[in-house]
């Protein structure tokens, strides 16, 4: 044969079959591009060397991995379309007495030319569109920019030899399903639909069983630890289901349609459903494969848009004041009232004498303690209580433990107590038992009140939380102090908490900071180790932290709508192929365009919506799970990540609707033959 035959038969293979060729390269070259660009910002230096840097950074490249194992899986998927609609043409070589090992080469030819264009384009737009994105990334995060152009050696090794190892693993399976096929069945291949299956009962209930157990673990989730840990079994759980229940639930939907008289036997839905009769499994696969991708996009984007936007609710709720002092107190005696009252006006004049004016002053001395409440009894063995923790936390309580005085001051109360008696507060443990008892430690009895308490501990709390206020806290948890927990430390954790705000604002307040901060630890010495922080310090960490999810989960939402897009691009020109002949056949016996136009909108509308329902579900029922996954993060806004997901929902619908209308003109042109 002559020099370049194999290349030519390949490039005019590619050049025949542009209608499937062409999205599918566009895609190869869209996800090398987001790989790329992904890989190099995470390699910038400059985006290392600004405050929070580094963990965006870290986010990146675990993104850029992630862009990576998905583009496997997906153009495997999407590349089972092409030879599907190649295998015919391979047939007739094989029948003109073309050998297997030559239909190979032209395969080989073809991923060549396939990966070295992708390879070439996709490279060159991710250098090209890269110094967009590390704007873009700036702007996210609040800092200044650079434009200075960049180029990352690293992230091409790592996109090209990522793209390499999926072009010739997909090469391989192309390779495999024409080694293992005779001539006569590749030519019929595409004209080959599946046998009518019966309605799998077993399957459909077994998807129906698991996706009902996820919503189940997703709505009963009462902390964020246990829906990390319940998480990703939710998911996997949600995307069997899914499949099953696509698959299954698409063969009952069409034969209930079938026993249906007044539906089935008319013009405009007699051939839509009969096509779809001898697709079932395909099609409830594909349907479920575009809600698994819709769901995807819709938790990531709405999270992350939530967290970015709710950032300042987070901030403010670890960060109630502008000045934090904190610290964490080893011994009990350094609890006494009088220590604490020293320290603070220490700090008071430190802060007056480097201009800041402490107002709105929130202080208090607490003892957290762990424990499983059971009974009226507060279980704080460490080994019973880590039980507790691997089996859920079901019943572990988080117990802040606040002296009368400060409770007092900042409840701006005059309660009284005695030595065995507290007070109980908490939104979250339904308590009514006239007493509660420490394990090891003291049994108090609770005195009704009908004050109120704001919890203040400031933190991002991953169990229910009560508040106790005691008469004097050294005395009452004296018998805890002792007691030891699997790491050698104590099982109550000691801590005295310092806000308040200056009235300064900008620079100067960061300059007043710095200096009350570099004051304080050369010139005071304090008996436990002090955290000093402030809210403005803060806000850059938490920018460039949200900021870096925020920018990921935009970059992996639009690498998973246009796999979402391509994927029902795909379906609906390969049924379009497939249904050629049989509306050739209609347009004989007499139906009109009119008549084609109403069946194709029937048989889409019948199924096309599906995935957009299902995944509608999904969110409400996972909604319980991703906000307490949010409280993690600090975000307790529960308004605002509604409002942010209801918001999503509707623009992805509407774009569902314009990509609904685009595939249906495309497999209109098909079956028309335009």
């Amino acid at each position: 044969m002559s020099r370049g035959f194999y290349q030519k038969l390949a490039i005019d293979g590619i050049r025949k079959n542009s209608r499937m060729y062409f999205p599918y390269i566009l895609t190869c070259i869209c996800m090398i591009m987001m790989e790329y660009i992904i890989f190099a910002l995470s390699d910038v230096d400059m985006i290392g060397q600004m405050q929070g840097g580094e963990q965006t950074q870290t986010i990146l490249l675990l993104g850029g991995w992630v862009i990576a194992v998905f583009s496997c899986v997906f153009l495997f998927y999407t590349n089972s379309f092409l030879i599907r609609r190649r295998k015919k043409e391979f047939g007739l070589y094989n029948i003109l007495g073309m050998e297997k090992k030559h239909i190979g080469r032209i395969l080989i030819w073809e991923s060549i030319i396939v990966a070295a264009g992708s390879l070439m384009v996709g490279l060159s737009a991710g250098v090209l569109f890269s110094k967009l994105a590390e704007l873009g990334l700036c702007n996210i995060m609040k800092q200044p920019v650079s434009f200075a152009l960049f180029f990352s050696m690293t992230a091409v090794k790592r996109t090209v030899g990522s793209f390499l190892i999926i072009f010739f693993l997909i090469f391989l399976n192309a390779l495999r399903q024409v080694r293992f096929s005779n001539a006569i069945s590749l030519m019929k291949s595409e004209a080959v639909g599946e046998k009518p299956p019966k309605a799998n009962w077993v399957l459909g209930l077994a998807g129906v069983a698991l996706l009902a157990f996820a919503y189940y673990i997703a709505v009963s989730i009462k902390d964020p630890i246990s829906a990390i840990l319940f998480f990703f079994v939710a998911v996997l759980m949600v995307i069997v289901g899914t499949y099953l229940c696509m698959i299954a639930g698409s063969v009952v939907l069409c034969r209930l349609l079938q026993k249906n008289k007044k539906y089935y036997y008319k013009a405009d839905h007699f051939v839509s459903t009969s096509s779809m009769v001898y697709r079932m499994k395909r099609n409830g696969a594909g349907l479920a494969s575009i809600c698994i991708l819709a769901t995807m996009v819709l938790v990531m984007i709405s999270s992350t848009a939530s967290l970015y936007f709710g950032n300042e609710d987070a901030l403010r709720t670890q960060f109630p004041r502008e000045v934090t002092f904190s610290g964490k107190i080893v011994e009990l005696e350094d609890m006494e009232e009088d220590k604490i009252n020293d320290l603070e006006n220490t700090i008071c004049e430190l802060a007056k004498q480097h201009g800041m004016e402490p107002q709105n002053i929130l202080t208090y001395r607490q003892a957290v303690v762990t424990g499983a409440l059971s009974d009226g009894t507060v279980e704080v063995d460490p080994t019973k209580v880590e039980s507790k923790w691997n089996k859920g936390l079901d019943s572990l309580v988080q117990f802040f433990v606040i002296p009368l005085s400060d409770y007092n001051r900042m409840m701006h109360g005059n309660e009284t107590l005695e030595d065995d008696e507290v007070l109980f507060f908490s939104d979250e443990v339904n308590y009514k038992l006239p007493t509660i008892s420490f394990n090891r430690g003291k049994t108090f009895r609770i005195k009704p009140t009908q004050s109120k308490f704001v919890g203040g501990s400031g933190g991002m709390e991953v169990t229910e939380i009560a508040y106790l206020v005691v008469k004097d806290l050294p005395d009452a948890m004296s018998e805890l102090y002792g007691m030891v927990n699997g790491y050698g430390g104590s099982v109550m954790d000691m801590e005295w908490i310092y806000y308040f705000d200056t009235g300064m604002e900008g620079e100067a307040l960061q300059e007043a900071f710095e200096a009350l901060r570099t004051d304080f630890r050369q010139n005071v010495n304090c008996n436990f180790r002090l955290l000093i922080e402030s809210r403005e310090n803060n806000r850059t960490d938490f920018f460039a932290s949200f900021g870096g999810l925020f920018y990921l989960g935009i970059i992996l939402s639009i690498v998973f709508i246009v796999a979402a897009v391509l994927i029902i691009y795909y379906k609906q020109v390969s049924e379009g192929y497939e249904d050629q002949a049989r509306f050739d056949i209609m347009k004989k016996v007499g139906m009109t365009g009119k008549e084609i136009r109403k069946s194709i909108n029937s048989q889409l509308l019948t199924v096309f919506y599906l995935p957009l329902l299902f995944a509608g579900m999904h969110i409400c029922f996972a909604f319980p799970m991703i906000r307490k996954l949010l409280l993690l993060f600090g975000l307790a806004n529960v308004w605002l990540f509604a409002g942010v997901t209801l918001l999503c929902f509707a623009v992805f619908a509407v774009f569902y609707a314009v990509t609904y209308r685009f595939t249906s003109n495309a497999y209109y042109k098909i079956v028309n033959r335009k």
